[in-house]
C-alpha cells in the first residue's frame, strides 16, 4: 500500500465514482437530448431524467448516511483517548471550540505533535484543511478500505 500523506489521503471508490455516477449522468444527459430531439414525448423524457436524478441523490444519500456517522463517531472517541494518553486532560472540555471537522483533521497528526497543534488550531483558528497541512509527520489511517 502506498505511504499515505496529505496528497494521497482522498480515497475513490473506483465503481462508485467512475461507473455509477458517469452512467446516471449520461442517463440525465440522454434524457434532455431525447427531450429536445422529441418534444411531443417531453413528459417522458422528463420523467426519465427525474428517475436517473432521484436514484443518483439516493443512493449518494443513503450510501454516506449511516458509514459516515459511524465513522465520526470512532474518530472523536479515538481522538478523546489520544488527547487524554498524551495530555491527561479531556478532550471534551474543548472539542466544541474545534468542531468535527478540525478532530478529524488532527487524527493525522503523530502523537508528538498533536498537544500543540490542538492548541495552535484553537489560537490562530486554523480550518480542518490548514491543520492537515501543519502536520509534520502524517499518521496514516491504513484501515480504510
Amino acid at each position: 500500500m502506498k505511504k499515505q500523506n496529505y496528497g494521497n489521503h482522498i480515497r475513490w471508490y473506483i465503481p462508485h465514482h467512475f461507473v455509477f455516477y458517469p452512467v446516471i449522468l449520461a442517463g440525465v444527459v440522454l434524457g434532455a437530448i431525447g427531450a429536445a430531439k422529441m418534444p411531443e414525448q417531453l413528459y417522458l423524457w422528463l420523467a426519465i431524467i427525474a428517475l436517473f436524478l432521484i436514484v443518483g441523490i439516493l443512493s449518494l444519500m443513503l450510501r454516506q448516511h449511516y458509514a459516515l456517522g459511524n465513522q465520526d463517531r470512532i474518530v472523536r472517541l479515538e481522538m478523546r483517548l489520544r488527547y487524554f494518553q498524551l495530555t491527561g486532560k479531556r478532550l471534551e472540555e474543548i472539542e466544541s471550540q474545534l468542531g468535527l471537522g478540525r478532530v478529524c483533521a488532527l487524527r493525522f497528526a503523530s502523537d508528538a505533535e498533536l498537544p500543540a497543534l490542538v492548541q495552535r488550531a484553537l489560537a490562530e483558528n486554523l480550518s480542518a484543511d490548514e491543520i492537515k497541512k501543519a502536520v509534520k509527520n502524517w499518521q496514516a489511517d491504513d484501515m480504510r478500505r
